[in-house]
């Protein structure tokens, strides 16, 4: 397939005006072709307007038929073959073995919301049947939910496919039968033109309205802009930094009708180690730390930033561990020269915060926007007094925060910001104290570890990949896992409605075949 540089608008080909954007090879820093000519206000507009008239046909489509279309979607994609991984590595410097996984989680989770829509639970079809001998009487009540409307979803630098522009949010939007409008990211701009495509042609092959689906580019701000502040737009699914974040969400605010901006922004994902376990296998959980910091070159969302532990001979075992653990380990490209610089300031920030000592360093950079693993500590009492020493540095770096005790520990949690995960190390006899820990961390973060390394979110119907802010803007949703549908649903209560003009899911002979709560009681008749 053909990389033009055009944005997709409808089912159109478009050669922005604005600025042109190129994609850039960060391993080598070469400029790779073509030249991508960006779009503003008016592309916006336009995309927006064929969004808005295709969004009552496409979301009255049956549930049967949008599962289809994801389904060919994530066909399609695999049928890029070599192509797409290709062109990904070379956008990226990901590893071609990461991509292909990644390849295979995007298609999974297309396929995971065509089974949501054939399991037909996201409806929520409630019948109470009406009660007129009651005093007073109860009408006919019944509810469902349906789509917002157009939705907005920006790419993510971090994961060019899974979170991009075929990613959750576009799949579960398109589930709930939301049209979809995406702002590609500048710096996979050839991967979202051949992912993009093939959206294009499935909705076209659908014989779907063409507004279902869009794919716009812009540098800057404008077009991201225009695009949030459009009154088509009902909702946006967003995944990068804190002030990305905030700004949409201001944008977002400031509309005279306001919209929700789902936004995954920024965690630092606590590790705590408790006593027994780091006592019995301290050396281990170092060098599985280690290696988890530095997985994709701690470009994940869940990246272990944090890691608290009480003072004892076993943490000695832990410090010496991770350190000699990360002098094995290489320095690596990062996804963008933007993001390399923005570790390597962050992690001179963290040299110059007082009480917060470099205890472990990867090896030196060989080459271009490589980042070299770095590991730090402080005491518990100088990170409560200062909160630099929270701030995400996306990247291979972690503060240790050693505790004088277990009380000391828990204040720390307790003084922690919002995030998407916790993660606790804890052997039988941590038990008691993991107890008391887990109430913190329940409301701290969208999803709780044993035991394990959060780096990995594993696309399913149990997934939380949320969290309190500035995890992300809305605690309520998650970005991942079949419930991430519901933050583009909202419920309708149909009060008396004659037969004949019921919705499926909604009409007494069921003809959905649907699990539904009738009269209090779940049944499937």
């Amino acid at each position: 397939m053909t990389i033009t540089g055009d944005m997709l608008i409808g089912a159109s080909a478009v050669r922005g005006t604005s600025k042109i954007q190129q994609a850039i090879n960060p391993a080598t820093g070469e400029v790779l072709g073509p030249d991508f000519h960006g779009g503003g206000a008016a592309e916006a507009e336009r995309a927006c307007a064929l969004a808005e008239a295709a969004f009552d046909i496409y979301r009255n489509t049956s549930p049967e038929a949008r599962a289809a279309l994801l389904e060919s979607i994530a066909s399609g994609i695999e049928a890029l073959g070599d192509e797409l991984i290709e062109r990904a590595h070379a956008e990226s410097a990901l590893p071609v073995a990461r991509l292909q996984g990644e390849r295979g989680r995007t298609a999974n989770q297309l396929r995971l919301f065509a089974r949501v829509l054939r399991d037909g639970r996201w409806q929520a079809a409630t019948l109470d049947p009406a009660l007129p001998e009651r005093t007073p009487p109860r009408p006919d009540l019944r509810l469902q939910k349906i789509a917002v409307g157009p939705v907005a979803v920006f790419g993510a630098s971090n994961f060019p496919l899974a979170f991009s522009v075929a990613g959750g949010d576009t799949a579960s939007a398109l589930a709930a039968g939301c049209p979809v409008i995406v702002k590609a990211h500048s710096a996979h701009l050839g991967t979202s033109e051949l992912v993009g495509r093939v959206i294009q042609n499935a909705v076209a092959d659908a014989g779907l309205p063409e507004g279902v689906f869009s794919l716009l580019v812009g540098a800057g701000n404008e077009i991201g802009t225009a695009l949030v502040a459009h009154p088509a737009i009902q909702a946006v699914g967003f995944t990068g930094s804190r002030a990305g974040g905030l700004a949409l969400v201001q944008t977002a605010n400031n509309r005279a009708q306001p919209i929700p901006v789902y936004a995954e922004m920024s965690s630092i994902n606590p590790v705590f180690l408790l006593p027994a376990a780091l006592q019995a296998r301290g050396a281990g959980i170092a060098r599985d730390l280690v290696d988890s910091l530095v997985m994709g070159v701690g470009q994940f969302c869940t990246n272990p930033g944090l890691v608290l532990a009480v003072d004892s001979p076993a943490l000695d075992v832990f410090r010496q561990g991770a350190a000699a653990a990360l002098t094995d380990k290489a320095a690596a490209t990062m996804l963008t020269p933007g993001i390399c610089r923005a570790y390597d300031n962050g992690v001179a920030q963290f040299g110059e915060i007082e009480g917060l000592l470099r205890i472990g360093s990867g090896q030196t950079a060989t080459g271009p926007n490589q980042a070299c693993p770095a590991l730090f500590e402080t005491s518990a009492e100088r990170f409560l007094a200062d909160h630099r020493m929270q701030a995400e540095v996306f990247g291979p770096a972690s503060v240790l925060v050693v505790c004088r005790d277990l009380e000391e520990m828990l204040s720390v949690a307790r003084h922690l910001e919002g995030q998407l995960t916790a993660t606790v190390q804890a052997d039988a006899d941590d038990h008691a104290l993991a107890a008391s820990l887990l109430t913190v961390l329940e409301r701290k973060a969208g999803r709780v570890l044993f035991n394990g390394y959060p780096t990995g979110v594993e696309v399913s119907f149990a997934m939380v990949h949320g969290g309190p802010f500035p995890a992300t803007s809305d605690t309520r949703a998650t970005s991942v896992g079949a419930s991430a549908i519901e933050r583009f649903l909202r419920p309708v209560c149909y009060q008396n409605l004659p037969a004949a003009l019921l919705p499926p899911a909604l009409q007494d002979g069921n003809p959905l075949g649907l699990w539904r709560l009738a009269n209090g009681e779940l049944a499937r008749h």
